[in-house]
């Protein structure tokens, strides 16, 4: 029977195997026929992504003489602008007007959520939940194609350790082994198993690369860094994405090594193509082409052809293919065989779309009214910003809230809708987000009165309120005095039996370009939680943010934290849930949050130096602050539960690995609390002696398990040697053997250890 079962599964490989080698060859002929019939315009035309404007807003160039440009032939995609109406119409000036009418793609940026906005993909990280991740993405795709949109800038996979970077906020954190399983599952969630089905879109895995690692987290700024770093630390996720299929890549702004990444050949050719095998079409970021200018690389018509030299194959917004790249080629600055490897790459992504098939096959009038904005999918992101959040602090079970007596809910964003959505949701609308307050009075079985005042403002300063305002109301600066707001939030906290005060930072505070060089929360909000302490009543801090916040101030003053992202469409909804006990938190960070500014970068998997300091007791001569402790306020793998959960009896079946074999790790996790409840296990190796310097600890893997409370439940996991691999001072992936440690517990500096050796 094993043997049958055996070459079953061999024949069904073998026939997938021989149908994908049957469609690449129907699509390579289909495509060469194609081309054979191009002018090199018509070619040029392929590689030029443009944005009419008046749509989406992303950034400071639009393009003109849209019309005339697709009926010349000279557009091979879109974006900015969606229904099925309008893009019907696009696509048919495309199909109907133009000499080979060759269909456009039309993309967006779908980050987390289209209309039904889920939480920030930081947020969405912290729920450690593949499933759940996979299903927000497959909700996406689907509300997207709805109303036209088929190819989504979507995943953003930078791995960083520097929070006041803003883009965090659309990241999965630090760790490059969790952020490959997340790019895995978003990339499977938006293409599904066919590309040619209208539910499903093509996904773009960004930006590439090193875009988080920026001088002194400043968005677009320079980027230095080791090639040990870059293999083990920031690429990770995009060689997890490209093996997972994702269709297209698009670059970032940075440099790598000294040549911005949009005209890296090294990057785009040697490593992305030839090491990596990716198969599908390179596109720039807005303008990333044209601004290789400033950096310094020589004007338009240069970069253009640096950039197709190096194996980018479509220019967004910039145009810069689109005009010089015909004059390039008559000077012999490029090469018409490398023009066509880039339109035939961006015909095959058409190909595997369906589109010369049926190029409208994504304008179905009937599937917004359906599709979007469904009851189903208002839940999935309820259920989405529930698992998101993390509870940081729960002295004295202060939360879940009793749902009888008086709670004051109080701060800029207790009553807010314009907040909500959180940073890079601009096909959202705000006023369908549900704010905290009307989400508490709607909690099922509240019986609890709610007093609610605004207390402060979010920041008093107009300048600062006009930067964050770019895109909408996000700091509203209220007619009256900070003091007459202070004074009526004391007196509704001092009619309560416990105040809820919900702070942080307002949605554009985080994202594009917007990187803070102070992390903490504006003054105005921690006056106000000052003064809420000084009543005496219990204080719960619910903080919205698109980053990790230094809190050490707020950690000493409250009762408890709960720490909620930019939570979506269904945030008010959510955050009753989890205040009220309807759900038990499960969040567990994916970055470490600092105690102050000072201490960045901080991050959990770092290496050890030739002095380093064994704990945060001050050390001359040791590697530490005087001011500060080393450790941060919140580790990476951090947070809490209203349950509580021990670990135990952690176990290896053997000590010694083969270098073909595995060994499996078990551990008992036991719910000791009050509560039924989900916990993140977590599994952390150590490497303790290698050709290069290791990390202390590195993730490699987890489980989420839900354990009744009293209950006991045997947690196991299987290492293998590619689990302990790295790459080398010379960028080979290897796995050498010598003793390893493992580490299992809820969070990274986990206590729970074991041994076993690797053998040669």
């Amino acid at each position: 029977m094993k043997k049958m079962i055996v070459g079953l599964l061999f024949m069904a490989a073998l026939l997938s195997a021989c149908e994908k080698q049957g469609r690449d060859e129907g699509m390579n002929r289909f495509v060469s026929d194609l081309m054979g019939k191009m002018t090199i315009e018509e070619k040029i035309g392929q590689l030029n992504l443009i944005t009419p404007g008046g749509g989406i807003p992303t950034g400071s160039v639009v393009s003109t003489d849209v019309e005339e440009k697709i009926k010349a032939g000279n557009v091979g995609g879109i974006f900015g602008i969606y229904g099925p109406e309008k893009l019907r119409q696009a696509q048919k000036m495309a199909v109907e007007e133009s000499r080979l009418g060759i269909p456009m793609l039309f993309g967006a940026d779908v980050i987390h959520g289209y209309k039904t906005t889920y939480p920030i993909p930081l947020g969405l990280s912290a729920s450690w939940d593949m499933d759940l991740i996979e299903r927000t993405a497959r909700m996406a795709a689907k509300e997207a194609t709805a109303d036209g949109i088929f190819w989504n800038f979507s995943p953003m996979v930078d791995i960083s350790r520097d929070p006041r970077w803003g883009r965090v906020a659309e990241g999965a954190g630090e760790d490059a082994w969790l952020g490959s399983e997340i790019a895995k599952a978003m990339v499977h969630g938006y293409q599904g198993e066919d590309l040619t089905s209208p539910v499903t879109m093509m996904a773009t895995v960004k930006h590439f690369a090193l875009y988080g690692a920026p001088e002194g987290g400043r968005d677009y700024n320079r980027v230095d860094m080791s090639r040990y770093n870059m293999f083990n630390y920031y690429l990770p996720p995009f060689k997890a994405a490209i093996d997972a299929g994702v269709g297209s890549i698009m670059t970032s702004f940075n440099d790598v090594d000294g040549i911005p990444a949009s005209g890296n050949r090294w990057l785009l050719t040697d490593l992305l193509r030839n090491k990596w095998g990716f198969r599908g079409f390179v596109v720039s970021d807005y303008t990333s082409v044209n601004e290789m200018i400033d950096h310094g690389m020589g004007d338009l018509q240069a970069v253009s052809a640096l950039s197709l030299n190096a194996g980018l194959d479509m220019d967004m917004v910039g145009e810069g293919f689109l005009t010089t790249l015909k004059k390039s080629l008559e000077e012999g600055k490029v090469r018409e065989a490398d023009i066509d490897k880039a339109c035939r790459r961006v015909l095959e992504a058409k190909y595997k779309l369906g589109l010369f098939d049926d190029p409208y096959r994504y304008f179905n009038d009937e599937r917004p009214a359906i599709d979007i904005l469904s009851a189903e999918n208002r839940s999935l992101a309820r259920e989405a910003a529930t698992k998101s959040f993390v509870l940081l602090k729960n002295e004295k079970q202060v939360l879940p809230l009793q749902k009888q007596g008086t709670i004051a809910l109080i701060g800029p964003l207790a009553n807010d809708r314009n907040n909500m959505l959180g940073t890079w949701a601009p096909t959202g609308d705000p006023q369908l987000a549900v704010p905290i307050f009307e989400g508490m009075m709607n909690a099922p079985g509240r019986q609890a009165k709610i007093l609610y005042a605004k207390g402060a403002n979010i920041s008093d300063d107009p300048e600062y309120a006009a930067k964050i305002n770019v895109f909408g109301p996000r700091i509203m600066i209220d007619e009256r005095s900070p003091e007459m707001m202070l004074r009526e939030a004391l007196s509704v906290a001092t009619q309560a039996d416990v105040v809820v005060a919900v702070v942080g930072e307002a949605t554009e505070m985080s994202g594009e370009s917007s990187s803070r060089s102070d992390i903490t929360i504006p003054e105005p909000q921690k006056k106000l939680i000052r003064a809420l302490k000084a009543t005496g009543k219990p204080l719960v801090l619910v903080v919205m943010g698109g980053r990790p916040l230094a809190m050490e101030e707020e950690h000493e003053l409250a009762d408890a934290i709960l720490f909620v992202w930019h939570p979506g469409v269904e945030a008010g909804n959510a955050i009753a849930d989890v205040l009220f006990g309807a759900y038990n938190p499960s969040g567990e960070l994916t970055m470490t949050f600092p105690r102050n500014v000072g201490q960045i970068p901080v991050y959990y998997n770092h290496r050890n130096t030739g002095r380093p300091n064994p704990g945060d007791t001050f050390q001359k001569f040791r590697s530490n602050y005087l001011d500060v402790p080393n450790s941060p306020l919140y580790p990476f793998g951090y947070g809490l539960s209203y349950t509580t959960f021990e670990y135990a009896n952690l176990t290896l079946n053997s000590s010694q690995m083969a270098a073909s074999g595995e060994i499996s790790v078990s551990v008992e996790v036991t719910n000791s609390g009050q509560f039924d409840g989900e916990e993140v296990v977590q599994l952390y190796v150590r490497d303790m002696v290698a050709s290069v310097t290791r990390p202390l600890r590195e993730l490699k893997g987890f489980q989420k398990v839900f354990i009744e409370k009293g209950a006991t439940r045997k947690v196991t996991f299987t290492i293998k040697p590619g689990d302990l691999a790295f790459y080398n001072y010379d960028l080979e992936f290897v796995a050498e053997p010598g003793e390893f440690q493992v580490f299992v517990g809820g969070h990274s500096t986990a206590e729970l250890t074991g041994e076993f050796e690797l053998l040669p």
